[in-house]
């Protein structure tokens, strides 16, 4: 009774500090858990560079993440800032004036009729639609200016962030094999829910921020250049804009490309529209068809209503990380849940 007691009191322990020191890396969470998916990503890397020079363990995971601050680290912060300064200047010349976005719909509400009359069938508004939509154009603008000054006055705190992620990082590229194993010996699951969990965690965690990340950035990259090249405002903005949206399936750069090439119809550019237009349908939008199945594989792909609303709930909860966090966290809880009508439902059903 008093060993029973023992070990009750021991495990009640073992929760209550596990759960302080969760609490205590709460506000590193984000680091965290990009270093995470960045060692998993990268670790196919090591292991060759490891296969060559074994006996320079740390010099190969410190190789292998030079590679990854100049592939990913230093491209994603030169766009970022990019990205930043073109939505600021953009919502700017809104707010002076330069650009009256008022204007412009009603440009396109003039060339189409047929966008009056299908509204008021369906019951809509379209001026009332029309001003949600430029005061949310508008608020995106004032969240986007007031983020970049935050920014410009955190800037300590997100480059501690940023050495803190990369910190972490070469630890686990070096020493990833050894932390999975660890894991697997401490968590009372059981090895081989364990191994399966883990393997799922990868096969997830590798087909959102490698392959949906590619399309997305790919298709973001064709708007982008496109936008350049016809000659329209702020065209890495866009780009970004369209690489978010192609995250969500059933969205797409559609949403931005679309009405893009609608206004240029409606403002009498017909040659460019039609570019636009037949670029979009023919390159933009087949890149999902050709890349995802390639990058991602139609085996780890998750049913695309479950991506979109756990992305979408993954980017409210936990922001821009969210897309891969929301999705992961649905692959982990349809495991969960397999694993469980296997090996108890079946189970129960059999004996029955």
């Amino acid at each position: 009774m008093l060993e029973n007691l023992e070990r009750r009191s021991f495990i009640f322990t073992l929760l209550l500090v596990t759960l302080a020191f969760a609490l205590l890396l709460k506000p590193f969470f984000t680091p965290i858990f990009w270093a995470c998916a960045i060692a998993l990503i990268f670790f196919p890397v090591h292991r060759r560079l490891l296969q060559r020079l074994p006996d320079w363990p740390n010099l190969m995971a410190l190789l292998t993440l030079l590679l990854c601050v100049i592939l990913v680290v230093i491209p994603v912060l030169l766009v970022a800032s990019s990205f930043i300064n073109e939505g600021v200047g953009l919502y700017q010349k809104a707010q002076d004036g330069q650009i009256d976005l008022s204007q412009q719909i009603e440009q396109v509400r003039s060339a189409f009729p047929g966008i009056n009359a299908f509204f008021d069938r369906i019951g809509v508004d379209l001026d009332e639609l029309k001003q949600r939509l430029l005061g949310g154009v508008m608020s995106a603008g004032s969240f986007l200016a007031r983020n970049a000054l935050a920014l410009g006055q955190n800037t300590l705190n997100f480059f501690i962030m940023l050495g803190l992620m990369l910190y972490l990082t070469f630890f686990l590229i070096r020493d990833g094999e050894k932390l999975v194993a660890l894991l697997i010996r401490a968590l009372p699951l059981g090895d081989e829910r364990e191994h399966l969990l883990l393997a799922k965690f990868a096969e997830v965690t590798r087909a959102t921020i490698k392959g949906n990340l590619v399309v997305a950035l790919t298709q973001g990259t064709l708007g982008g250049i496109i936008f350049w090249i016809l000659g329209l405002p702020a065209p890495l903005l866009w780009g970004v804009v369209m690489t978010l949206l192609s995250l969500l399936p059933a969205v797409g750069a559609a949403l931005i490309w679309f009405p893009a090439a609608l206004y240029l119809y409606a403002t009498g550019d017909m040659v460019k529209a039609s570019v636009l237009m037949l670029y979009g349908v023919l390159v933009i939008s087949l890149v999902d068809n050709i890349l995802r199945p390639i990058l991602v594989g139609r085996d780890t792909k998750l049913p695309d209503y479950i991506v979109l609303f756990s992305t979408v709930g993954g980017l409210i909860m936990f922001g821009i990380s969210g897309f891969a966090i929301g999705p992961l966290l649905a692959a982990l809880f349809m495991a969960f849940w397999e694993i469980f009508m296997r090996e108890f439902i079946n189970s129960s059903a059999e004996a029955g």
